[in-house]
């Protein structure tokens, strides 16, 4: 049996829809996969209990009987981080558990899939950062990593001197058009050179990197005030808070935004309306805007969301929605299920022979 641990340097690299991806084409493989989420960090309350939302779409979209308990030993909330700084959680008895729940899911598994927490060095408190974790269990390592620049790359030499002999590769997700024939002539032969594996350099898909107007009003619970087409995809936020001519000259350097201002503040829903890359307003405080700013919308193609809650809280939450809520879904793993088939070494991360010989 093989077991992989799919780590992240950085929160939002995708991480998820990797892994649960590759359970996908190994079963298609013939192998039976197993999955843990030792540190959940992704928490919503779920019928009066903490859990973590990747464990569940796992179990959903691999067809898994596991219990959540077993998944998911340790709920890594806010009130579990404040015990274990104040010395009232044991990480050898935490590691014991991880380990007792992890023979059980492994059990009867060609491969087994252990997601990391947010980030790498997660669970360092108890000492269960993602290194040690990946040596608890034994398990070869996939370092999932985005790429902008060359800089990044001292964040990914860290993580694999972190990792030692352990990690098997690094994946780079989300790679822009720009950055990819840098990526592939440059900055693949350096890591190669030192001593760093490249298994896979995925290319960004708009589906991948933003949410669709009408989900983003799904997961904010705004009123959608126009009739215009919600299926546009919105990648950034803006926020509206200066007079009207800076306004539009800002907006216009931007594409595939949305802007988030208050619902009376119309000199910005103006000039919001005449830059061609803002895709939707979204107007705070539970204020209507101007009829003639609604009409003028609709003439546009440009949805209008209202919501109650005030502009920084409808900031943080429509962020939350692009960096990690709508994105990890059944789409989105089929959609990585592709890219990994054609720009990964798919053998390589899942271990398909030598799970079979065994």
């Amino acid at each position: 049996m093989n077991t992989l641990l799919v780590t992240s340097i950085q929160d939002s690299t995708g991480k998820t829809a990797v892994t649960i991806a590759l359970g996908l084409l190994a079963q298609e493989r013939g192998l039976d996969v197993g999955y843990m989420k030792p540190k959940g960090t992704r928490l919503q309350s779920n019928v009066g209990k903490t859990l973590d939302r990747d464990p569940m779409l796992a179990r959903e979209l691999l067809g898994l009987d596991a219990e959540m308990h077993q998944m998911e030993p340790i709920v890594y909330s806010p009130t579990f981080v404040d015990g274990a700084i104040r010395g009232q959680e044991d990480g050898q008895e935490l590691a014991e558990i991880v380990r007792e729940y992890y023979d059980q899911l492994a059990d009867d598994s060609d491969l087994m899939l252990v997601e990391g927490a947010g980030r790498y060095t997660t669970g360092g408190i108890i000492d269960l950062d993602d290194p040690a974790v990946a040596e608890l269990l034994d398990a070869d390592v996939l370092l999932v990593a985005d790429y902008g620049k060359p800089a990044d790359v001292d964040e990914v030499l860290a993580a694999a001197d972190d990792f030692g002999d352990r990690l098997a590769g690094v994946m780079f997700n989300r790679v822009a058009d720009a950055a990819f024939d840098e990526l592939e002539t440059d900055v693949v032969p350096f890591l190669e050179n030192r001593g760093v594996t490249v298994l896979g350099v995925l290319p960004r898909k708009r589906e991948l990197a933003g949410v669709t107007i009408e989900g983003l009003a799904d997961e904010l619970g705004a009123e959608v005030a126009t009739d215009a087409p919600t299926d546009a995809f919105v990648e950034r936020f803006l926020v509206g808070a200066m007079s009207g001519d800076s306004a539009l000259r800002y907006f216009r350097r931007t594409k595939d935004a949305a802007v988030i201002t208050g619902g009376d503040r119309s000199e910005i829903h103006t000039a919001a309306l005449e830059a061609p890359g803002v895709k939707c307003l979204i107007l705070t405080g539970g204020l209507r805007p101007p009829s003639a700013v609604l009409g003028r919308a609709e003439e546009k193609g440009v949805p209008v969301l209202l919501v109650n809650a005030d502009t920084l809280t409808t900031i943080e939450r429509a962020e939350g929605v692009v960096r990690g809520g709508r994105t990890r879904d059944e789409h989105t793993v089929t959609l990585l299920r592709d890219l990994l088939f054609e720009h990964a070494d798919v053998d390589a991360l899942i271990g398909a022979a030598d799970a079979a010989e065994d």
